[in-house]
């Protein structure tokens, strides 16, 4: 499968489709049974606050794949991306009530480059913080 959006469509500058991802302890712990990643920071509020966070946060595996969503979302094919880099730089805190978190995600294409490749640089914040920098994927596009 290749990707949906053409090489020749896309313009430095080209901003993708932002992206809202709601994350809840609910979240949380199937992400953990689903990754095997049980470290009590994820789920035990008490052992998160002894160890110096302000609450349980969210996986950052699950955060970083959040993020990308937008980027694959946007080529309409997962396989399209060929690399993928960030840093984290604040944790997703989750409290524990009706609302959780959310995960705001956007996007914009930063370079073209050979074999049909582009550059797109993320940001992803929570609760109005960024929590990846140097967020960087490479696409290949149709």
């Amino acid at each position: 499968m290749t990707a949906k959006i053409g090489y020749d469509e896309v313009e430095v500058g080209t901003e993708l489709p932002a992206g809202r991802f709601p994350v809840s302890r609910d979240t949380l712990v199937r992400y953990a049974g689903a990754s095997g990643d049980f470290n009590p920071i994820h789920w035990n509020e008490r052992f998160a606050k002894e160890v110096g966070l302000p609450d349980v946060i969210a996986h950052g595996m699950f955060t970083m794949a959040e993020a990308i969503r937008v980027v694959t979302d946007w080529t309409g094919d997962p396989g399209a991306l060929v690399e993928y880099s960030v840093r984290f730089t604040k944790p997703v805190v989750v409290p524990d009530d009706d609302k959780g978190a959310v995960v705001e995600v956007s996007a914009k294409v930063a370079q073209k480059l050979e074999d049909r490749q582009v550059r797109v640089d993320i940001a992803a914040t929570s609760d109005g913080q960024k929590v990846l920098g140097l967020a960087r994927a490479v696409v290949r596009l149709a």
